[in-house]
């Protein structure tokens, strides 16, 4: 039997519970697709609803979360979510002592958290976050970092990842997170399938959008980050890796393998994630042809742009197109 992946959600009073249900929801989504498509890799998930007492949880809208396992059991989770609070954070952290020292501990056990909102109090109450750079609700941002200056607060950025610890400011934030965990278990197919079946407008890659501590030491390549820039201000022009190689002074050989080992992706595969977003943000707010679209964004050929987007994406760019734009204009 394959391994299963035991995935945590932290429940306590006046919890958001938006923040509770939607991940969890995705994440069966991303687990249905895979379990159709992957065969024998495929790993099933565990969900559990762990608390400090076994009583059901009542919210502002007077549901009831009923928990299915203690706080304790946050020690044995790979991934633990720690939902958003209602208002101010601060009575819940107060009556939940136990929950930072257990994700302390769940962390020092190899888990990866993710903190969500005025939730991420809990991360920064266990200590974790010191040093570290965090987010949380705007409206509660100011009061965070009163009670909590030795975290790095990035009240800029909607997600933050420090190796295992994710933390992030919205709804919105938090599902660009759960796709991401999703292309990581399953593939980028299974989340591409869960991302146009919760949210079919037009999102930046979760890459674009997240603020990574140590992203500029892990990656000490200067030669190779001019040319990412250079890349991104030109991916439109007919050009070839082979010139760009030339352009900075390096053999295609030492391009290739230089750029693979700073960003861990081939110069190719990046060069056609610039075009493939171009194309995506036209197609969406113009009424340009496939074939112009093509051609704007440094393809060749339409026929070229399409093979990508059936490759990267399981759709033409016509489908996509008729998605986003019934999702925008409508």
């Amino acid at each position: 039997m394959n391994q299963t992946i035991s995935i945590a959600f932290t429940l306590y009073e006046h919890m958001l519970l938006t923040s509770v249900t939607m991940p969890a929801e995705m994440l069966r989504a991303g687990e249905a697709y895979a379990k159709r498509h992957l065969g024998e890799a495929f790993r099933p998930l565990r969900l559990s609803w762990l608390s400090e007492h076994s009583r059901p949880h009542e919210n502002e809208l007077g549901m009831q979360v009923v928990p299915n396992g203690d706080l304790s059991q946050i020690a044995q989770q790979d991934y633990v979510i720690v939902p958003s609070i209602w208002r101010n954070p601060r009575p819940v952290i107060r009556k939940t002592p136990k929950l930072a020292r257990e994700l302390k501990l769940s962390w020092s056990n190899g888990a990866t958290i993710i903190g969500v909102g005025t939730g991420v109090c809990f991360l920064a109450e266990s200590g974790l976050l010191n040093g570290h750079p965090a987010t949380t609700h705007w409206h509660y941002a100011t009061q965070f970092e009163r009670n909590y200056p030795e975290v790095n607060l990035k009240p800029d950025f909607f997600i933050t990842q420090s190796e295992r610890i994710y933390t992030v400011a919205s709804l919105n934030a938090l599902a660009d997170v759960i796709v991401h965990l999703i292309s990581l278990l399953y593939g980028r197919a299974a989340a591409h399938h869960v991302q146009q079946n919760f949210s079919h407008e037009i999102r930046k890659p979760y890459e674009d959008q997240r603020y990574m501590e140590g992203a500029v030491d892990k990656h000490p390549d200067e030669q190779i980050a001019a040319i990412q820039f250079w890349l991104r201000n030109n991916y439109s022009n007919e050009l070839s890796l082979a010139q760009v190689a030339r352009q900075f002074d390096l053999s295609q050989r030492t391009f290739n393998r230089r750029f693979r080992a700073a960003t861990g992706q081939t110069a190719t595969d990046y060069l056609q994630s610039l075009r493939l977003e171009g194309a995506k943000e036209l197609l969406a707010s113009s009424n340009l042809s496939i074939q112009d679209i093509a051609l704007s964004v440094g393809f060749n050929s339409q026929g070229l742009l399409t093979r990508v987007f059936k490759t990267r994406l399981n759709q033409t760019p016509s489908e996509y197109r008729k998605v986003v734009r019934r999702k925008l204009f409508s």
